[in-house]
């Protein structure tokens, strides 16, 4: 399990009052710090997503240029072949 370490952080009231009402009875979360860390969680998840899809659109713009070269099956010599191309 990863050691946990606590961030205290200032919050304005509404901001307090805001994350207490998403925890406890009632709610998804027992407390406000397992709120919290859901958020943080959802974020760098987000952030992830946001990077697999620029690679994503990065690939499209290189098939749409012809950037591209057809695989031959085996992918160590093709990653040799154009590592030796780059290197030119």
């Amino acid at each position: 399990m990863a050691k946990t370490e606590s961030l205290n952080i200032a919050l304005t009231d509404e901001m307090k009052k805001f994350i207490t009402s998403q925890s406890g009875k009632g709610t998804l979360y027992a407390t406000p710090s397992e709120y919290v860390r859901d958020l943080i969680r959802h974020e760098r998840d987000r952030l992830e997503a946001a990077s697999l899809r620029s690679a994503i659109i990065e690939g499209y713009q290189d098939v749409v240029h012809g950037r591209t070269k057809e695989f031959s099956g085996d992918l160590m010599a093709d990653l040799k072949e154009h590592r030796k191309e780059f290197e030119k």
